[in-house]
């Protein structure tokens, strides 16, 4: 027996994630994880691949992740601007990282790994070493909760003279039903901004293309089963994938009216913590 190698394609982020945890869910391999209770059944896992065409294009948000729009916009905000960069603090026991924080000021020689990435693909937009890291080899392997997220690489195609940013991100260890679907939508959007900075570095027209993620390690855990089938398979079976009826729909854009809503509130909320230095609505990392 081996851990089974899983790829799924989609338009949208939406579909991509929703076709893993179907695969994952019914070809996953069972296996324990350091986590489990003695009570509780084994995950459900596999790698992973996952091909979004389209991840800028709506809907981009599927209604079944375990979350709302305020966790999730504060998510966004935590990986693209860093907004909780001031929560890490390891030797007070606090975060010992975010994504931002690895990306953007890479522990080691304060490394901006992003704008090395826009300044490579400046000069060379075909080049294969524009990517950036996460992992700290002499502190992340002891502490109990290093980065799922281990690099991400980046590289430019033509097509009809515009340039097309494709992206893949690497994943040591993936929650596929409570953390991909936030992860995805995060990254893609960090995707954009490495679009934009690049566009107005190069002087030309530059979109984002194919966004691709890969996971070494996919799971459900057995503690989520009764909730994902609640959640997430009754959802299959009761409403259509999008519909502008948000109650008969798995998916909504994130342009609609009630996230708009959330994710003002979710900035409101960030900055309360900045002012009073207190954390708000807590946010996976992973």
């Amino acid at each position: 027996m081996s851990i089974p190698v899983i790829k799924v394609e989609g338009e949208t982020i939406p579909e991509a994630w929703e076709l893993s945890l179907i695969e994952t869910w019914r070809n996953g391999i069972e296996i324990k994880t350091e986590y489990d209770k003695e009570s509780e059944p084994p995950s459900k896992d596999c790698t992973m691949i996952m091909v979004i065409r389209d991840p800028l294009k709506e809907p981009r948000i599927h209604l079944s992740f375990p979350g709302g729009f305020v966790d999730l916009e504060k998510y966004r905000l935590e990986v693209v601007e860093g907004v909780h960069d001031n929560w890490i603090d390891p030797e007070s026991g606090k975060w010992t990282y975010t994504y931002h924080q690895r990306l953007f000021k890479y522990p080691i020689g304060s490394v901006d790994q992003i704008s090395y990435i826009v300044e490579k693909l400046s000069k060379v937009y075909y080049s294969r070493r524009a990517q950036a890291i996460t992992w700290v080899p002499n502190f992340d392997p002891n502490t109990d909760d290093p980065p799922c997220l281990q690099r991400v690489w980046c590289r430019c195609v033509e097509d009809d003279g515009v340039l097309k940013l494709n992206m893949n991100t690497h994943w040591r260890s993936r929650d596929a039903y409570k953390a991909a679907f936030m992860n995805m939508f995060a990254l893609t959007d960090l995707q954009r901004v490495i679009a934009e900075r690049l566009s107005e570095k190069m002087g030309k027209r530059v979109e984002v293309g194919r966004y691709v993620d890969v996971s070494d390690s996919y799971h459900i855990y057995g503690s989520y089963f009764e909730d994902f089938r609640e959640r997430f398979l009754k959802a299959l079976e009761e409403k259509k994938f999008y519909n502008k009826n948000i109650r008969l729909s798995r998916c909504i854009s994130s342009d609609h009216p009630l996230v708009r809503k959330g994710f003002e509130a979710a900035r409101r909320l960030i900055e309360i913590e900045k002012k009073t230095g207190l954390k708000g609505v807590y946010t996976l990392q992973q």
